[in-house]
């Protein structure tokens, strides 16, 4: 029997060594170059054609991609319009935040129209059963497979040819022809690759679940989201009711979606109007609070903003942000201080994002600002005003995109006043609206001074 060999697998790239190294020699990562045993793939389920031919890009023959609704609005808004034929989707989260109840519930909806079918290797089949009664879903047409080894699920997908199949969980599947453990580097990546290699030539759609690290991000290599069609993210507090569903990736729609749910006992409920859910409500007026308008994906979101400014009680003031970028509120500060005279050096700044949601987008500035300038000042902003905009480090305050359903969003929601940049200036009037145009950060501060 030979010995078997010992190798060094990147766990960013899925990249291979012979010997140990601090950086990986293919992405460049630092320690992430872990040993695992060689492994040697002696077949493959799945056969290539033998002979490919080249075509010409302009003879392609090219039309929508047929689409399946999960019958959930706000999973199908961040799939892109629903799941694509022959595509394969990674759905991860954390543990316990909702991904197999959401999975389960889809599958129960789509089973009216669709062949589908739920493969565990984390449960049993009593267990999902026992869900499915608490949740009082109808799972009679749902079809269910308790197993974890790749070659059988293969001949078992080929045999029944399912439209829609869940993989739960991608770290638990395993090839025979692989020596090591179920959820090591190269069994995801080989099982995924077959996985993905089956859904193109059969044309099932794939759903993969995926665990992730402590640090958030998916487990196994990184080479996994490459794969893949889509790669999602559920996100959420477990002590909160509330989930929200974001796309990272997309080939089939728009990067960046947001769909909201909230746990009930019932499962996952979608949340009809997302704005409301990011807006506290005060009874009176208060200082601090600023909301703007943000934009994930193709849905614009009012989101309030909450910002402290308190006399330091230590030589270096503390520069706290939850939800926004802490090194942009930094550099905000700085801004209001040299163009609009307004310094906060000796100021304790804490600034939120109700709800918590993450902004990343530059459009929050002018709120993060008037919000500080709202605390600092101890006077309340109007309660029905919104306010967006990128503010430079020349003070001025820069456009944003999709400013005009950005204020449509805002009208229809009750809003009457909006602060915003003098190039987002709608071509249209919209009704039920005041717009306040503004060219510098001096300008702004004084519409609310």
């Amino acid at each position: 029997m030979s010995k078997s060999k010992s190798i060094y697998s990147c766990t960013e790239c899925g990249g291979q060594a012979l010997k140990w190294q601090g950086q990986c020699p293919h992405c460049q990562a630092w320690n992430t170059l872990v040993e695992v045993v060689s492994d040697r793939v002696t077949s493959r389920f799945v056969a290539l054609p033998e002979i490919s031919r080249i075509e010409n890009l302009n003879e392609v023959v090219t039309g929508e991609d047929a689409r399946y609704s999960t019958g959930i609005l706000e999973f199908d808004r961040v799939l892109g319009g629903g799941l694509v034929h022959g595509g394969v989707v990674l759905l991860g989260g954390d543990p316990g935040i909702g991904k197999s109840t959401l999975l389960l519930q889809s599958l129960c909806h789509m089973s009216i129209m669709r062949n589908v079918l739920y493969v565990s290797g984390e449960e049993s089949s009593r267990q999902i059963a026992l869900r499915g009664k608490r949740l009082a879903l109808d799972v009679q047409t749902v079809n269910l497979l308790a197993e974890i080894q790749l070659e059988r699920i293969q001949r078992l997908l080929i045999e029944h040819r399912p439209d829609v199949v869940v993989i739960d969980s991608i770290q638990t599947v395993y090839s025979s022809a692989l020596q090591s453990a179920p959820g090591s580097i190269a069994q995801v990546r080989e099982c995924a690759a077959q996985l993905t290699q089956l859904a193109k030539a059969t044309g099932i759609c794939v759903i993969l679940v995926g665990h992730v690290t402590k640090e958030g991000a998916l487990a196994g290599p990184r080479v996994l989201e490459h794969m893949v069609d889509t790669v999602l993210y559920f996100e959420g507090d477990t002590h909160s009711s509330f989930r929200l569903i974001r796309a990272f990736k997309n080939r089939f729609g728009a990067v960046n979606e947001l769909g909201v749910f909230a746990m009930t006992e019932r499962g996952l409920r979608e949340v009809s109007n997302p704005s409301a859910f990011f807006l506290s409500h005060h009874g009176n007026k208060v200082p601090g609070s600023c909301v703007m308008v943000t934009q994930e994906g193709t849905r614009p979101l009012l989101v309030e903003i909450q910002a402290l400014v308190d006399d330091a009680r230590s030589l270096n003031p503390r520069r706290l942000s939850v939800g926004l970028e802490q090194n942009r509120l930094a550099m905000l500060l700085a801004v209001l201080h040299r163009h609009a005279g307004i310094p906060c050096f000796d100021q304790d700044v804490f600034v939120n994002a109700v709800g918590g949601v993450k902004i990343t987008e530059p459009g929050a500035d002018l709120a993060v600002l008037l919000a500080v300038v709202s605390s600092l000042k101890n006077k309340a902003l109007p309660t029905k005003m919104v306010v967006f905009g990128e503010i430079g480090l020349a003070g001025e305050v820069r456009p944003v995109q999709r400013g005009q359903e950005r204020l449509k969003e805002a009208a229809k929601l009750g809003f009457i006043q909006a602060i915003i940049p003098v190039a987002n200036k709608p071509k249209y009037e919209i009704p039920g609206i005041e717009i306040f145009l503004v060219e510098r950060v001096e300008d702004a501060v004084a519409k609310i001074c």
